[in-house]
């Protein structure tokens, strides 16, 4: 078992990752910026070092302060959790060239994911289903370009090859709109991701968004541990996510996570990862492959009974998965909420001194969060400050324990998503269950929703 680990990261992840090293006799050393001093998982680890000002670019993405950090405390590893230099190939080069563990995929393997064509041309291989496209990166020439839409038939999404997160990419329904949005793209692809690379896929009009996840690890064992609905978005945000998804029989959630492994041992995966689908009409489209933990891991821990930060942890240190497929069980339901720290109408971020807390209990509720009473949430990070998850027997129990969890947790002294959440563990449609990405936005108000929608 690796001794020493830094984790490169802050907030709930943070303390998350804290935790399972504290249960595997693992030391850990925190880093963090001048802000975020106060942090829990600084405050409990066994070693701290600041590595810069509070601006992200200064601290937790300066690469040289992280991998001194390391080597003045003794790490042998790094863990980078979710966001920030999780899914920087150049970073995980520089930790393993430094003598280090990263705890995660091999560079190269993050680099063919982290280019959408190369990726989606993988898992071509293997046989996963994808979103009809042009199949690799368009031309300059207009007429050709119109040509594959058509073929591909309106509407269309131009993507930026190295997008993510909803940025880089534009939907197009008529051939009239078609150049003036592949140039925008080009254009924002440029500023985000240093490469013009743009490809067209067939727009999906009511998908559900689906992830399979997977474990793998050095000595060719791979595990598919059930599938995510996170189908719940504000502009391409998740707030909401759940597992098993409604409606996913047994036996495509099999067929779709065995072509998911087949895939990992294709690629020579490492670590924990996700597969993302769009879901329509019973079929699935893979879209991307995050090469990291993901925020709603705790969902599949719910339903699985498997720790996957340990695993992470016990794949890095070139121990065997600590179970096979055959013993992987999927039992009952689990939901997350994620709690933002941001205004309830306008969705700007708040910041500020907690005044009062109160964290939710009961059997099945799992509250994953850094902040306490006293605690000031810095306006220079993500707003997200928790996670509240509950677990039951079927779908219909979690919701329940869900609506009774929110109605307990008090996060007073800033503005936070709590109602907004409530809302939509109340709303017909989504207690009916498999309601599509768009669904959100058009509660909020963008238009109004139908059942189907």
């Amino acid at each position: 078992m690796l001794d020493k680990i830094l984790i490169a990261n802050r907030g709930e992840i943070a303390l998350r990752i804290l935790r399972a090293c504290k249960e595997l006799g693992i030391k850990t050393v925190a880093v963090h910026s001048t802000a975020d001093r106060d942090l829990k998982h600084v405050l409990l680890a066994d070693e701290a070092i600041c590595i810069g000002p509070p601006p992200s670019i200064k601290s937790y993405l300066n690469i040289p302060a992280i991998i001194s950090a390391a080597e003045i405390t003794g790490s042998v590893a790094i863990h980078a959790g979710y966001g920030f230099l999780s899914e920087n190939a150049d970073f995980a080069e520089q930790v393993e060239r430094s003598g280090f563990i990263f705890i995660g995929p091999l560079p190269e393997t993050i680099r063919l994911l982290g280019d959408k064509i190369s990726a989606i041309n993988a898992m071509k291989k293997v046989g996963i289903p994808c979103i009809p496209g042009s199949d690799g990166p368009i031309a300059e020439d207009i007429d050709i370009n119109r040509a594959i839409a058509n073929r591909i038939g309106y509407p269309v999404i131009i993507k930026a090859s190295g997008g993510g997160g909803g940025r880089g990419m534009r939907v197009v329904r008529t051939e009239k709109e078609l150049e003036q949005s592949i140039h925008m793209t080009r254009i924002e692809s440029r500023a985000l991701y240093n490469t013009d690379t743009v490809y067209i896929e067939k727009f999906l009009e009511n998908p559900r968004h689906i992830e399979m996840q997977v474990l793998a690890d050095n000595q060719g064992n791979v595990l598919h541990l059930a599938e995510r609905d996170c189908s719940m978005q504000r502009r391409h945000q998740k707030i909401v996510e759940e597992a098993p998804a409604f409606g996913v029989c047994e036996e495509l959630r099999y067929f779709i996570g065995e072509l998911c492994a087949k895939a990992c041992m294709e690629i020579g995966y490492r670590g924990a990862g996700t597969f993302e689908f769009l879901y329509e009409h019973g079929e699935f489209f893979f879209i991307e492959m995050n090469p990291r933990i993901q925020v709603e891991h705790p969902v599949t821990e719910m339903i699985t009974r498997i720790d996957l930060i340990k695993e992470q942890l016990r794949i890095a240190s070139g121990i065997p998965i600590s179970l096979t497929q055959d013993e992987v069980i999927v039992l009952g339901h689990a939901i997350e909420c994620r709690i933002n720290a941001e205004d309830p109408i306008t969705f700007l971020p708040s910041s500020g001194k907690i005044t009062r807390f109160h964290a939710p209990g009961g059997l099945g509720v799992r509250w994953e969060s850094h902040i306490y009473a006293g605690y000031s949430v810095s306006p220079y990070y993500d707003s997200m400050i928790g996670k509240l998850i509950c677990f039951g027997e079927t779908r219909e129990v979690a919701i329940a324990k869900m609506k009774n969890a929110l109605s307990e947790l008090i996060i007073d002294g800033i503005k936070t998503n709590i109602n907004l959440q409530l809302k939509i563990i109340n709303d017909q449609y989504f207690r009916q269950g498999g309601t599509n990405i768009h669904y959100l936005e058009k509660k909020l108000g963008i238009q109004k929703p139908t059942a189907k929608e």
